[in-house]
């Protein structure tokens, strides 16, 4: 059978599965946020840096939860929004994936291009993985990010969903915020972005990306995210959580990271 094989484990999270499993059992040991989210935003930076961001946006949705993960990361390496459908492997086992609703969204599949070391998606499966054992995902690609890329995006998972009838999906928008600079700069620009999403304003929240150049990498899964929770229903984006890849390191340049749950 024809699998998405680990391009990152040994580099951004460990590949031995025992370690793996102890890492994912302390990041996950921490109060949980407490709610039912429709969508979280979950960091993809190496696990000593963002895991413990990840592990609580994760918690927004209940571990009983075993329905399928719309995972939307960024192409770093500029392919177009493409999904998968076959399954992904982990240190842990095989995720598959939901091929039924995957193949049934307006989107082009593309195993060549999710088979390059493209870590926005994969560091977020394990942690599925783990909490969520009996969920399968669909993993997105997004290449366009501008405004009308994130409005594309979400019309095709809202028309995937309607049609379906399905009730049991949840959306992860995979993205760092600010890169390599100072870090009062990273957090006073990162939270005023992400204020924006309070009210899922997505335009303002564009508006602001811009105004303050944040060095945002998934601007375009947060905002395709939290168009369609909003079409289902959603009102509201909660911060649980933002810190900085220089809590860890106490490097004065830092990376951004934040869990947000869309309820």
């Amino acid at each position: 059978m024809k699998t998405r094989r680990c391009g990152v484990a040994g580099m951004f999270y460990p590949r031995d599965p025992h370690h793996l499993e102890q890492l994912l059992e302390k990041l996950f040991s921490i109060k949980e946020a407490g709610v039912d989210a429709m969508g979280v935003v979950s960091p993809h930076a190496g696990y000593p840096y963002s895991g413990e961001i990840s592990a609580l946006a994760y918690t927004a949705i209940p571990a009983s939860f075993a329905g399928t993960f719309v995972v939307i990361g960024p192409s770093h390496r500029g392919y177009r929004t493409c999904t998968s459908l076959i399954p992904w492997e982990t240190p842990l086992g095989i995720v598959d994936t939901d091929a039924s609703f995957g193949s049934s969204l307006d989107l082009e599949e593309d195993e060549v291009s999710h088979q390059e070391q493209e870590n926005s998606l994969e560091v977020q499966v394990p942690f599925i993985k783990y909490r969520f054992p009996r969920a399968r995902i669909v993993p997105i690609l997004m290449g366009d990010q501008d405004i009308g890329g994130a409005r594309e995006l979400s019309r095709i998972l809202i028309d995937g969903i309607q049609r379906s009838g399905r009730t049991d999906i949840r959306i992860v928008a995979s993205s760092d915020f600010s890169h390599y600079v100072p870090e009062k700069i990273a957090r006073e620009n990162d939270l005023y972005a992400i204020a924006a999403l309070e009210h899922l304003n997505v335009d303002e929240f564009y508006r602001r990306i811009r105004s303050r150049r944040v060095s945002a990498c998934g601007y375009g899964p947060v905002a395709a995210m939290c168009l369609a929770c909003r079409e289902l229903g959603a009102t509201t984006g909660r911060l649980l959580r933002y810190a900085t890849s220089g809590d860890v390191t106490g490097d004065p340049e830092v990376v951004g990271y934040a869990a947000i749950a869309v309820m």
